[in-house]
């Protein structure tokens, strides 16, 4: 059994949490970036990959985060940052754009959560704490209907308590929705025997992950590493 001590490994940063999931898309893929940590990945997709971005306050073909002179403040994304738009984009209004996530015409949504459980059900859009705030918006719309949903995530919450759990406490978004969780410790794919650890960071031992998630894990027979590589970027495989 191991005795890897916590010290030995250095969580992913929000940052490389989002690289790693902008360099999963394949290409040619239509995908939403969801309110919080899902927007931060349009700043990673790789230049070689056509990758078609939505944001659900009607933006098809969305660019990165504008800097400078790109600046312009009606043109935001769904958490209310200033982006760019690709060559060829359209803007539309809300019936639109819920129509799109509505209709199955989004390959990959992008989603925050407070819960995942082992059978694939999210929360995300409210907590059981006192002020917490209601916040729906499109999450349901973009859960249900996306053909493969990703969730990210801190693999614990502030307390230290998992969020991977075998079964959500707070209200849910959507029951059996997440296909994928990308967290700061792992990349853990939601299969029909439950949680499947697909790459975990360097260092970090099955224990400790099992240690840190309210439900079972196991590791998939391709079990990867994730490594820094020479330019700092976190990369598996």
């Amino acid at each position: 059994m191991s005795t890897t001590p916590a010290s030995s490994f250095k969580p992913l940063t929000r940052a490389e949490i989002s690289y790693l999931v902008a360099h999963d898309f394949p290409d040619g893929s239509v995908v939403n970036l969801g309110i919080g940590m899902p927007t931060q990945v349009s700043d990673y997709l790789p230049k070689d990959r056509e990758i078609l971005l939505h944001s659900e306050n009607g933006i098809l073909g969305m660019g990165g985060a504008a800097v400078g002179d790109e600046i312009d403040l009606d043109l935001i994304n769904a958490s209310r940052t200033p982006v760019t738009l690709l060559k060829g984009a359209s803007i539309t209004e809300h019936t639109i754009s819920f129509a799109m996530m509505r209709g199955g015409h989004l390959d990959y949504s992008v989603l925050g959560g407070f819960q995942v459980a082992s059978n694939g059900d999210l929360a995300n859009w409210i907590t059981s704490g006192p002020d917490a705030i209601a916040a729906i918006g499109g999450a349901m719309d973009l859960a249900i209907g996306a053909r493969n949903v990703i969730v990210m995530m801190e693999h614990v919450a502030k307390d230290q308590t998992p969020k991977l759990m075998q079964k959500c406490t707070y209200p849910l978004t959507g029951a059996g929705v997440v296909d994928q969780i990308y967290t700061d410790l792992a990349i853990i794919d939601v299969t029909s025997q439950g949680f499947e650890v697909r790459a975990m960071i360097e260092g970090l031992s099955m224990e400790i992950l099992q240690q840190k998630t309210g439900a079972p894990l196991r590791a998939s027979a391709k079990l990867s590493v994730i490594r820094r590589n020479a330019q700092g970027n976190p990369v598996y495989g």
